[in-house]
């Protein structure tokens, strides 16, 4: 099959990723693997940009995020999977793409100014915070990448990084094509008190979570708060439970609604209905990882061949920006 074109996308390297991951991501992931040449980065030198006081985590979390990689579905025979520090040509490139990036068009991206304000309680007044999002586009650029999968909150970087390779075609030559925004479907899932789902909430559950952990997580899920017995009319609409339920039960969703509002079914009936759900769709998820933390050196060999491939793409696009810009 004919792929379609070239694909970047990268997640920062924070551990076990959890179901907001799998669904907003991932599985848009393994079906793109199938359509495009897929490079698909675990991106540690970003990890810095908001880290770089405390990296002592960031080589572990490699191999847990890969392996959840693995687990969903993302296969090295049909996708380049590397480590963005192991390519040091992305490097270069950010380096050389700084010399003709206004500062302005830094400063105006608006995750820059949410995470100034999110992230507070951190020192983040260096350069290597303001310019990830130039860091961001020398990871698109160097593989020549024609489309970017992102959430819509990453939307504005995909277009600074078309306005870069704009600038940088006009000023030397042509090298660049100007990739397009892949939006994601996203399933938002919330986490199971209500809020945002975030590690640093305590609310998540993780996507290769056991049959027991998920058991566990479900039972302490927020439901109608104003329902107090079985037999109270409930509203499905503030129920976390329901939720859930939409994306892991759809087929019985209108079901589960109607016996909801008339009483006719339990919280704790619901929760374990979903569980079981769950259970069901995330199993071959779970097994998998379990096979895969039995085979460390898989990992590294995986990363070791990313690494090789990636390579030979970035270097070949470096020659030319060299030759362009008479380095």
């Amino acid at each position: 099959m004919e792929k379609k074109g070239v694909i970047l996308s990268g997640m920062r390297p924070t551990g076990r990723l959890q179901l907001g991951n799998l669904m907003g991501a991932l599985d848009n992931w393994v079906k793109l693997q199938e359509e495009y040449q897929c490079f698909f980065s675990v991106v540690d030198w970003h990890a810095l940009t908001t880290d770089y006081e405390d990296p002592e985590r960031i080589r572990s979390n490699v191999q847990e995020m890969v392996i959840d990689w693995l687990s969903a579905g993302l296969d090295p025979e049909k996708c380049v999977i590397f480590k963005q520090s192991q390519v040091k040509e992305h490097a270069e490139l950010h380096l050389l793409l700084s010399m003709l990036t206004p500062l302005s068009w830094l400063e105006r991206c608006p995750t820059y100014k949410d995470q100034l304000i999110q992230l507070k309680e951190k020192n983040l007044a260096t350069y290597g915070f303001l310019g990830y999002p130039l860091l961001q586009a020398a990871d698109i650029l160097i593989y020549k990448s024609n489309a970017v999968p992102v959430g819509e909150d990453q939307a504005p970087h995909i277009e600074l990084t078309r306005e870069i390779a704009r600038r940088f075609n006009f000023l030397y030559r042509e090298v660049f094509p100007e990739p397009k925004t892949l939006l994601n479907e996203v399933k938002l899932l919330p986490g199971i008190d209500g809020r945002k789902m975030s590690k640093s909430y305590g609310n998540t559950i993780f996507m290769s979570s056991s049959p027991e952990e998920i058991k566990e997580k479900v039972k302490l899920m927020i439901t109608d708060p104003q329902r107090i017995r079985k037999s109270d009319p409930g509203d499905p609409d503030v129920c976390t439970v329901y939720a859930f339920h939409k994306i892991f039960n759809p087929e019985e969703t209108k079901g589960i609604e109607e016996v909801c509002r008339k009483g006719e079914i339990g919280c704790v009936q619901c929760k374990k209905a979903l569980a079981e759900k769950k259970i069901e769709h995330l199993r071959p998820i779970y097994e998998k990882r379990q096979e895969l933390l039995k085979r460390p050196e898989y990992i590294r060999e995986i990363l070791d061949e990313g690494r090789a491939k990636a390579r030979e793409k970035a270097v070949q696009t470096m020659e030319e920006v060299r030759e362009a810009m008479m380095l």
